[in-house]
C-alpha cells in the first residue's frame, strides 16, 4: 500500500482500504459523497458532504453551504449535527466526511471538531474521511477524541 500524507504526517496506520470496512461504514461514506452533490460553494468551489450515523441507525447528511458574509456559512459536518439534533437525535456512532483534497484528507475544521466533540462526551465514535470517487479506494479511519482529544466542555461543571 502507498503511503499517503495525512497533515503532513506519514499517517498510513489509520488507512483502510474501503472494501474492508464495515457495511455500515461504507453506507456512511457513500451518502456523504451523495450529499456533497449539493453543495453551495459558489466562492471557494470547495464540495464537502458529510454524513452522521445516530444510535437508532438513522443517518443524517448535509452539504457545505457557503455565503457571502463569510462567517454565515455552515461547514457539511455541522449541517448534517443539526438536522440530526433538530430531529431530537443526539447519540452520534458515526461520521463521515467526503471532499477532494489532492495532497491528503479532509478532516473536520477545528469549529466542527468542537461542535462534534460535544456530542461525543459520553462515548468517542469513529469518522471516517474518503474522496468523491465512489467508492473511494482508501478511507482515513479516525475518531473525534483523536482528533481533538481535550475538546472544550462545561458538560460536568456546576
Amino acid at each position: 500500500m502507498p503511503r499517503v500524507m495525512v497533515h503532513n504526517v506519514n499517517d498510513d496506520k489509520q488507512l483502510r482500504d474501503f472494501k474492508d470496512l464495515t457495511a455500515d461504514a461504507k453506507e456512511l461514506i457513500k451518502a456523504a459523497i451523495e450529499a456533497r452533490q449539493y453543495a453551495y460553494c459558489p466562492y471557494s468551489k470547495f464540495k464537502v458532504g458529510a454524513a452522521i450515523q445516530t444510535g437508532d441507525g438513522s443517518i443524517y447528511t448535509g452539504c457545505n453551504i457557503e455565503n457571502g458574509a463569510y462567517p454565515a456559512g455552515i461547514c457539511a459536518e455541522r449541517t448534517a449535527a443539526c438536522k440530526a439534533i433538530s430531529d431530537g437525535k443526539r447519540d452520534f456512532v458515526a461520521c463521515a466526511v467526503v471532499a477532494q483534497q489532492d495532497s491528503g484528507f479532509t478532516t473536520p475544521c477545528g469549529v466542527c471538531r468542537q461542535f462534534l466533540a460535544e456530542f461525543a462526551m459520553a462515548r468517542d465514535f469513529p469518522l471516517y474521511c474518503a474522496k468523491p470517487a465512489c467508492p473511494p479506494l482508501q478511507v482515513l479511519a479516525t475518531s473525534i477524541r483523536d482528533l481533538l482529544p481535550r475538546s472544550f466542555s462545561f458538560l460536568g461543571n456546576k
